[in-house]
């Protein structure tokens, strides 16, 4: 394995994963409150979501951005 996939925390997760986790921690309303995209806030679904930021780049940069630094601030409350 390489040393860029050791510290790349996505590695290895799919972006269903990462859906998934965001709408359990979120909620849709919240969700789309935090990244403002049509299909989390009219009608979501995992399934058009997903549709939706494998086609947008800049969208599933954002999801990605969030699902990372929802992970560090578990990570942070954790320590504490």
């Amino acid at each position: 394995m390489s040393e860029q996939q050791i510290n790349n925390p996505l590695h290895g997760i799919t972006l269903e994963q990462i859906m998934n986790s965001l709408v359990d921690n979120y909620g849709w309303s919240a969700l789309g409150k935090r990244i403002s995209i049509r299909c989390f806030n009219s009608d979501p679904s995992i399934k058009s979501s997903l549709k939706f930021l494998r086609k947008t780049p800049w969208a599933r940069k954002k999801v990605e951005r969030l699902y990372i630094n929802t992970l560090n601030s578990k990570r942070k409350r954790d320590l504490s």
